[in-house]
């Protein structure tokens, strides 16, 4: 018989809004454990990541860059235009399928461990508050005692604090945007010179202090869409933070300094000799005739059977306290739940100090808890992969193949074909080059299939210039004989030292025949 809660009227409701609407904040205890170690080490990287990356450059440029104001996109090293919109819409496609993967095998991990919010959340604010105002109990006791110098000097410094973290990861966010020198220009120059930058600094630096020392919690439970995905992307496979019912129901304290062992032995000594009173009569302190045998304390043998009975979890409710988003990780799976893992080192700190096995809150399945074994791989699993695989190949092959120099060649608008006075036929063409590299490129263009007629260039050989747009003007000439219609396609080879880096077409426009 299953022992999960069959109930789920928590679900109904969330653990920061009262039922009256009013949010009930949330005071963590602040965790420790092996997970929380772990955690720790993992955010400390992603942040030396994060804060470092703008001023790591290859060849002059960032190695890292979405400018969107510009179009400008530069991704470890490989840059990117508007003309690649299709391979940023493939890559963000693979990388959704990837999370739904990941999310489907692994449940909200990537929440607990990677996501910037709660990396910053709980690895930067939050260590910020436990260190001016204590731990839960202390912050609670602070915040209902009258206003002192105290804890004006607390509270005001712990804002200050958090609103100077807050510019600081506004400018790091907006160095990926306009790149690290621009913020630090924008930053060093008169306010004049940069209204609009300095007014986008501002926003952004409130808009964080706003999420940090606000909204915090709510951003996972009530606006981020990938924690809403959850209830399609779960099952009963998904690896996820699970509570072992069947290992820990029912529930219940136990006495003081017991455990199963120590349970187990007065429960048979009881059962097997009853206590047997002195003699009421004569009062003698041995066994006599009328004595009979004494009933065992009230309800001692049926405590004892309980407390046999009971399942390893002791109701300490310390699982609820170090839980950041306030849930009871006993109810189930929840869509609060980021799988952070403070429950788990707390239920481990517990269940160690009790003699008990660890992992009663521990990385799990549903199915793994109830039949005792995993299958990851199921044919959504299976189904996912394969669509992820397909567009890895897909994505791997277009970046392969795509060019340094990209170029566009139209016919000039309202222009019709001439004559030149070796008699050719002439047609004026436009012509764009996108550099996508951070050298200059020298560029030659050379017809194709008409080996009397050529390409000549108006100005000088054009020069594609490192990370911009070169526009210019050609001529194609080409003897009439060789034209077979009004409208030819042709060819044109587009070089670099030597060395093809691109073919295009285009049409040629001619005398009627």
């Amino acid at each position: 018989m299953e022992k999960e809660k069959t109930t789920s009227s928590y679900r109904d409701k969330i653990a920061t809004v009262d039922k009256s609407g009013k949010r009930n904040w949330i005071y963590p205890k602040k965790p420790k454990g092996y997970f929380y170690d772990l955690r720790k080490l993992v955010s400390y990287v992603l942040l030396l990541f994060l804060f470092g990356m703008p001023y790591v450059k290859v060849g002059g440029e960032p190695l890292l860059l979405f400018n969107i104001l510009e179009g400008r996109f530069i991704i470890f090293g490989l840059h990117f235009t508007p003309q690649d919109f299709h391979l940023l819409v493939l890559a963000l496609l693979t990388f959704i399928v990837f999370i739904s993967l990941f999310t489907v095998v692994f449940g909200r991990l990537f929440c607990g461990w990677v996501c910037p919010q709660t990396i910053f959340m709980e690895m930067v604010f939050r260590r910020v508050e436990y260190w001016i105002e204590g731990d839960a109990n202390a912050q609670k006791r602070l915040n209902k005692a009258p206003w002192t110098t105290d804890k004006a000097i607390k509270k005001v410094g712990k804002q200050i604090i958090f609103f100077l973290i807050a510019v600081l990861v506004a400018n790091t966010f907006l160095s990926y945007i306009i790149g690290a020198d621009q913020v630090w220009k924008i930053a060093g120059d008169p306010i004049g010179l940069h209204v609009q930058g300095f007014i986008a600094m501002i926003i952004f630096s409130f808009v964080f202090y706003f999420v940090f020392a606000r909204m915090r919690e709510q951003v996972c439970v009530t606006i981020c869409p990938y924690g809403r995905l959850q209830g399609v992307l779960l099952d009963k496979n998904s690896i996820a933070v699970y509570y072992d019912f069947e290992r820990g129901e029912p529930r219940g304290k136990i006495r003081k300094k017991s455990s199963k062992k120590a349970i187990a032995q007065p429960l048979k000594s009881a059962a097997a000799e009853p206590p047997i009173n002195p003699c009421a009569t004569c009062k003698a302190g041995a066994a006599c005739k009328r004595d009979k045998p004494a009933q065992t304390e009230p309800n001692i043998l049926q405590q004892i059977q309980a407390d046999t009975q009971k399942g390893d979890c002791i109701d300490c409710k310390l699982c609820v306290q170090v839980c950041p988003t306030g849930i009871d990780i006993r109810d189930g799976i929840q869509l609060e739940c980021v799988n952070c893992t403070a429950c788990m080192d707390a239920c481990d700190e517990v269940m160690e100090k009790i003699d008990r096995p660890k992992g009663l809150i521990r990385y799990d399945s549903y199915n793994g808890i109830v039949d005792k074994k995993q299958k990851i791989f199921n044919p959504r699993v299976i189904a996912y992969s394969v669509v992820l695989c397909s567009l890895l190949l897909i994505e791997i092959f277009m970046l392969s193949s795509r060019s340094d120099v990209e170029v566009l060649l139209l016919r000039t608008p309202g222009m019709l074909f001439q004559k030149t006075e070796q008699g050719d036929i002439s047609n004026l063409y436009n012509y764009q080059l996108v550099n996508k590299t951070t050298k200059d490129i020298p560029i030659e263009f050379k017809l194709i299939g008409y080996p009397n007629g050529g390409i000549r260039m108006v100005g000088n050989p054009p020069i594609s210039i490192k990370d911009e747009v070169t526009e210019g003007a050609l001529f194609i000439d080409i003897p009439p004989q060789a034209l077979e219609s009004r409208k030819s396609n042709v060819k044109i080879s587009v070089l670099s030292n030597g060395e093809e880096i691109d073919e295009i077409k285009t049409t040629f426009l001619g005398p009627v025949k």
